[in-house]
């Protein structure tokens, strides 16, 4: 079925034919009239726009003059809105990542030629396409007459692009810090600098929910966050009642809820299974909210999903339960006995295949098939090594954020 999902369509030959004759289309590239100006390009969600970050800052380290602006999806926004390596986070509604279906078959093609002149206005050297199979942002920057288009030697993004690079196996982080070596030299793993910035206000904010649901600022809290894009990343509702009650009482911790406000019922379902009591802070922080609840929490536990990747980012461990997705691609960027990612031993896993519409679940138990117990394992091993190692609490926060 996996391989069936991953087969090419006719009606993708049909578009590959059609970008070919695109390309092909004569455009005047923009003239530098001394400002160096770089567009980087990534319109996924939060967790893979948060991977981008440690390649953003690696580029500012070694362009301080240059100006760089990110291009993201307004669903992803928030996640560079505290960012200091950015001159400009613009937003752009980017098709096949907008939860609003398109139009009609020409409507992705008519935002392109619209989107390209205003980036024509603005003017720019180099663009950068992050995200490897990312056709669409690829053509973009060619419509958008940038004269350098840096991007993946993939099929339908490399015929738009003036330096395609090579693909290699490995962590989306490292894949991003590859696209810049043009700029920065190679850039070692361990030395890429991973974090999220947020302000005393936002401390502040998520003391004050916590304190009005009862939770004193000396208690220690938990994290949970069950939901994910698709269900086929999702747990079990009554599992993870089980793993709050459990560890509610083994680490005398107040369990807390996160997740956005289409997240609510299952937040609700959770919590109606428990037999003790939890906090629901669902849909009432911001991004930065949040990185600044996680950064209080002794461990933030979840299926494969952005909010995770925002708690490794403040120093948080974490438990991150992956399923169709490879975790040596998208788990989370850190100390691995910090933050620790479990999956079944499915053998098809992992298919990739993120979206089975509307088969049964039951015929992809990968995720599911993670036991409660290897869960709660897992996060007092992580809340462990985080004491033993003396990385504790988060430091102290000022008006440039908090680092770890």
């Amino acid at each position: 079925m996996a391989e069936a999902f991953h087969a090419l369509p006719f009606r993708h030959h049909v578009r590959r034919a059609m970008l070919r004759a695109i390309a092909e289309i004569p455009i005047p590239r923009y003239r530098a009239r001394g400002v160096e100006r770089i567009l980087l390009v990534r319109p996924d969600h939060l967790g893979d726009v948060l991977l981008t970050t440690p390649a953003i800052h690696a580029l500012r380290k070694a362009k301080p003059r240059a100006e760089l602006h990110a291009l993201v999806g307004p669903w992803s926004a928030e996640a560079l809105a505290t960012n200091p390596d950015l001159d400009s986070v613009i937003t752009l509604p980017f098709p096949g990542f907008s939860r609003s279906p398109k139009k009609n078959l020409q409507s992705p093609y008519e935002l392109a030629l619209r989107s390209a002149r205003q980036l024509r206005v603005i003017g720019y050297t180099s663009a950068v396409i992050f995200r490897p199979d990312h056709w669409w942002g690829a053509m973009l920057a060619h419509l958008a007459g940038i004269p350098e288009r840096i991007g993946y030697d993939l099929p339908d993004v490399a015929r738009f692009l003036s330096i395609a690079v090579d693909p290699e196996p490995g962590h989306v982080v490292e894949q991003n810090l590859r696209l810049i070596r043009l700029w920065t030299g190679r850039i070692e793993p361990a030395s890429a600098e991973y974090v999220f910035r947020f302000d005393q206000a936002d401390r502040t904010y998520a003391d004050e929910v916590l304190r009005q649901s009862g939770v004193d600022t000396e208690q220690p809290i938990v994290c949970i966050h069950p939901g994910a894009g698709t269900w086929v990343k999702r747990w079990h509702e009554a599992d993870w009642a089980k793993v709050a009650d459990t560890l509610r009482e083994q680490l005398n911790a107040a369990i807390v809820f996160t997740g956005g406000d289409h997240e609510m019922l299952m937040a609700r379902e959770i919590t109606g299974r428990m037999t003790g009591p939890a906090h629901v802070m669902v849909g009432e922080t911001s991004v930065a909210q949040m990185a600044a609840l996680y950064a209080r929490a002794q461990v933030v536990l979840g299926p494969d999903s952005g909010p995770l990747h925002l708690a490794v980012a403040v120093g948080t461990p974490t438990v991150a339960l992956f399923g169709p997705a490879d975790p040596a691609e998208f788990g989370p960027w850190g100390n691995k006995n910090k933050h620790i990612t479990l999956t079944s031993d499915i053998g098809c896993r992992p298919c990739k295949v993120l979206d089975w519409g509307g088969d049964n679940p039951d015929f992809h138990p990968c995720l599911r098939e993670i036991s409660v117990g290897r869960v709660l394992d897992a996060a007092r091993r992580a809340v462990q090594y985080n004491a033993e190692s003396g990385q504790g609490r988060r430091g102290e926060s000022s008006q440039s954020g908090i680092t770890t």
